[in-house]
């Protein structure tokens, strides 16, 4: 042994016990207050805990996988001696290691994996032994589900996914004594770092009114109209679901078509206007397009009613009226984002089947129009759980909004909740200011007739490619919907899987460009020219399957934005006006940009 070398033990031991003997008293006292925190609103009736249902499901789902291993006793014998060897091969390696022998590890984690980045997790004999023990576990757990027969693919489905969360869940990187960053955190620090968590913890369960609201980023720094959302512009109408922002131009000439925007209610409009170098929108308006941006209402249970059809009327068709009537223009170029876009692409398909043409073209940003493939949210959508979930929201009206914020961050949870649960509550660290956390947290509620609507009748039953869909007593179909598409996908999407989008593209009646981005649902929208991050895909036809459209089309560096003003000025047949004001005369604008239904927090 290297004599200079500190012996590794001493980084793991407390240096002042008298110290960590207070800060253990006062990490209880913290411990007391996110306990108060948590019972409060239940002891006055505000909630219910709320988590039974879904406990039964993930019982209900893992035991099916669970009774095909175990009702064979050869099949359960082969599980077992599975899992046995795995261990024996770690064990083999540990006593190598551990005799001063070179042994290579009985199995690796993924490069990708963030988990397992400190070198102790390789040099060190425990926490490499636990570390493998660990990735052969959950290896063969989910070997089990994959393997498992007799089972339909939506259970398998479910059971892949509760596996993954369960898994994540137990890492050793998430516990103290199994992660030895967080144990040299703690001893160095003398439990300092616990005490500033468990702050942190009590404060998260209090402003999530009893319910744990992880903090992804700094709270502070952040508010809309201030330092988010800061294009200039007026709120020139309103009604119960929305306001219709126009923003003010910058440029002397603009195109002649105008631009309405349709962004998704779950999650909040100003992800197109976060920072003025990241928003798409202020970058619309600079290269001179008349912009005009629907904000929905954070909705209570006064709206509990409203359906998908009322969003579609007074929200995009009173839009199209709006838009026309402020610029006096016929013909409007509309973007869609997300289920913004999936509401655009049924409402396309209404107005076309009324004869009202006033579309000229059509953009989806990281839309489903077809969930064949909708990827791990529909985990969450099967008749059982829809009717469970229906229950619970005829109680309030609405879907709380951290209800479906807890169900996106479970999709990339080793992303988007253990590094801080990691972080926040056990090193005991505020998150860094980051703009798009912040809209991440910003949640907004669903109302109950709307939200069912969707889940029934696009994740569930697919009827708007299935050609079964009746709005307004009009069965509607993509079909007639002849006007051109630029339909971009991004490629790393958890919510829009880029081949749900890819499939979805074939169902339109007229041209379409199908466009695929680097990263993910948010970062490969929102990628501004100047960042010079990422690259797209493009310049291949919507043939053949997914994969076979990839490897026909055309890698391009940078953002997809300018190949989009490029597809739009194709079709704007190089016509200018006179840059208009928000209103144009015509309507009296109420309030500046972003407006106050923005600003509803839930």
């Amino acid at each position: 042994m290297d004599q200079n070398r500190p012996d590794p033990i001493l980084q793991y031991i407390v240096n002042n016990p008298e110290a960590f003997a207070d800060n253990l008293a006062k990490v209880i006292e913290q411990g007391g207050k996110a306990i108060a925190a948590y019972l409060e609103p239940i002891e006055k009736g505000e909630t219910t805990p709320s988590y039974g249902d879904e406990i039964n499901d993930w019982v209900k789902t893992l035991s099916h996988v669970g009774q095909y291993w175990l009702s064979d006793p050869n099949r359960a014998m082969e599980a077992q001696t599975r899992l046995w060897a795995g261990y024996m091969s770690i064990w083999s390696s540990t006593l190598q290691k551990m005799a001063g022998e070179k042994a290579d590890p009985a199995i690796e984690p993924d490069p990708k994996d963030k988990r397992f980045k400190d070198p102790e997790w390789s040099e060190n004999q425990f926490f490499d032994f636990l570390k493998q023990v660990y990735l052969v576990t959950t290896r063969w757990a989910e070997d089990l589900v994959e393997e498992a027969e007799d089972i339909d693919e939506h259970t398998r489905h479910k059971a892949e996914f509760y596996v993954r969360q369960l898994a994540n869940a137990m890492s050793p990187s998430n516990f103290i004594f199994t992660n030895p960053e967080l144990l040299r955190a703690t001893a160095t620090s003398n439990g300092e770092n616990l005490v500033r968590g468990m702050k942190m913890l009590a404060e998260d369960i209090e402003r999530g009114g009893g319910k744990l609201r992880i903090r992804q980023t700094a709270l502070k720094g952040f508010e809309v109209g201030e330092t988010l959302a800061t294009t200039p512009g007026k709120v020139i109408a309103q009604n119960e679901v929305r306001q219709l922002i126009q923003y003010s131009p910058t440029t002397e000439t603009v195109k002649k078509k105008p631009v309405l925007v349709v962004p998704p209610w779950i999650n909040k409009f100003y992800i197109l206007d976060l920072t003025p170098e990241k928003s798409f929108i202020k970058w619309m308006v600079d290269e001179g397009y008349t912009v005009f941006v629907v904000s929905w209402v954070n909705p209570d249970a006064n709206l509990a009613e409203k359906t998908f059809e009322d969003y579609m009327r007074e929200g995009v068709i009173e839009s199209f009226d709006l838009v026309q009537k402020a610029t006096g223009e016929d013909k409007i170029d509309v973007i869609g984002y997300c289920v913004g876009g999936t509401l655009t692409a049924m409402t396309l398909a209404y107005m076309a089947e009324t004869g009202d043409h006033r579309a000229d073209t059509v953009t989806f940003l990281a839309t489903q129009v077809d969930f064949k493939h909708a990827g791990d949210l529909k985990v969450f959508v099967d008749p059982e759980q829809l009717l469970s979930l229906e229950a619970h929201m005829r109680e309030k009206g609405y879907l709380e909004g951290e209800r479906m914020a807890a169900a996106f961050n479970l999709l990339r949870s080793n992303d988007l909740i253990w590094p801080y649960v990691v972080n926040n509550y056990v090193k005991g660290q505020e998150p860094f200011p980051f703009d798009l956390l912040y809209w991440n947290s910003d949640s907004t509620r669903m109302p109950a007739a709307n939200h069912s609507f969707y889940l029934r009748n696009f994740y569930l039953e697919n009827r708007l490619t299935e050609g079964t869909l009746t709005v307004g007593n009009h069965r509607i179909s993509l079909g007639d919907v002849t006007i051109p598409v630029y339909n971009l996908a991004t490629r790393e999407d958890h919510i829009a899987p880029a081949r749900s989008v890819f499939e979805g593209s074939r169902f339109f009646g007229g041209e379409v460009r199908y466009t695929l981005a680097g990263s993910g649902h948010i970062a490969g929208v929102v990628n501004p020219p100047s960042k010079n991050k990422y690259q797209f895909w493009s310049d291949a036809p919507v043939e053949g399957d997914y994969d076979d459209w990839l490897t026909r089309a055309t890698e391009h560096a940078g953002s997809w934005w300018p190949d989009w003003r490029d597809w739009m000025q194709a079709h704007a047949k190089g016509e200018e006006v006179k840059a208009r004001k928000p209103g144009g005369g015509k309507l009296k604008p109420i309030e500046d940009a972003p407006g106050s239904y923005v600003k509803v927090k839930s």
